[in-house]
């Protein structure tokens, strides 16, 4: 068994992963999550702010004390959707290094292909559509991982997700209008129709379409009123395109205050839940799928069975080379 630590830095929340891996499949994970939104405002100024890098920062610092603690040997760090479109995000990278870590801005495609990893692992065998909704993109991944590896048909990354639309759209009315729904809904009904990967259209023909990321989870969780949140509910649960519809109107209909009461949804998501739920109900269409299946299996499932790998000294699922950094 080897035990990692893997530190995800997205653009709406900052999570750690504590695994034991072993024979190249997470046998536990404990997973961390903090909304910190670094990727706010990047749309639109394409710069990391001050105040959101420290969120960042003071974060990071908290899950690296936690993971030494943890009885992990080593820690891969990875940003992703905001730090790659921000032109200032060398002043994070610099911060995280002084924390000990080795941070690595990863390309959409590895992004895409370490979370097919990840989700891949309850579904041995099978062809499906590998769907991760961010802050600033949405990945998706479409193959089958067998027992002698992963075969993927296509890999991209979509400039779509809940803080990118929010900005564009949807952040100066409360609640938004018909209009600006209508507008973020189009924004992302153009783009998966122009960009989605050909083989991600027969989603429900050939294969089975399964989502990760905090809107998916948030929206099973509101549709079932959880309080606390449960993930073995979550997990592997059933989302139709009517429920995501149904969830979007209701939550676009309320004020943000309102919105931050809805039982299932963290405070802190409010701002961004709407634009979320757009994305993923017009993913849904765009991949001709009548429903999703959720997953907790994410990335960081995929950075840790590559980060062990590394550590054990053998070649990694995925063509990417994580560097490690010793917390011991």
């Amino acid at each position: 068994m080897t035990r990692v630590a893997v530190i995800d830095i997205g653009t709406v929340t900052a999570r750690l992963g504590v695994s034991d891996v072993v024979g190249g499949r997470v046998e536990h994970c404990s997973k961390t999550s903090t909304i910190c939104n670094l990727g706010e405002g990047v749309a639109e100024t394409g710069l990391l702010s001050d105040a959101a890098c420290e969120r960042v920062l003071s974060c990071v610092a908290g899950y690296v004390a936690s993971a030494r603690e943890a009885g992990a040997g080593v820690a891969c760090c990875t940003l992703t959707s905001a730090a790659r479109d921000a032109a200032n995000a060398s002043v994070l990278l610099e911060g995280l290094a002084a924390l000990g870590l080795d941070p690595q801005v990863i390309p959409g495609e590895v992004e895409g292909s370490l979370t097919f990893l990840g989700v891949a692992q309850d579904f041995l065998g099978q062809r499906i559509v590998v769907a991760d909704n961010g802050g600033g993109s949405t990945e998706v991944a479409v193959g089958t991982l067998e027992e002698g590896g992963v075969s993927l048909e296509a890999v991209r990354s979509l400039n779509v997700g809940c803080r990118r639309v929010t900005d564009l759209f949807l952040s100066r009315e409360d609640p938004p209008s018909a209009r600006s729904v209508e507008q973020a809904r189009a924004f992302c009904r153009e783009r998966f129709c122009d960009e989605l990967p050909a083989p991600a259209r027969d989603a429900v023909a050939g294969g089975r379409l399964v989502c990760v990321g905090g809107t998916v989870t948030t929206l099973v969780a509101i549709g079932a009123a959880l309080d606390p949140y449960d993930p073995s509910f979550v997990h592997l649960h059933d989302l139709s395109l009517d429920e995501a519809d149904e969830l979007t109107e209701r939550l676009a209909a309320l004020p943000l205050e309102e919105r931050r009461e809805v039982t299932g949804l963290q405070p802190k998501r409010a701002g961004v839940i709407v634009a979320g739920a757009l994305c993923v109900s017009e993913l849904m269409r765009a991949c001709g799928a009548d429903r999703l299946t959720v997953s907790e299996s994410d990335l960081l499932y995929g950075l840790s069975i590559a980060a062990a790998a590394a550590t054990e000294g053998q070649a990694g699922p995925v063509a990417w080379e994580p560097r490690l950094s010793a917390l011991r």
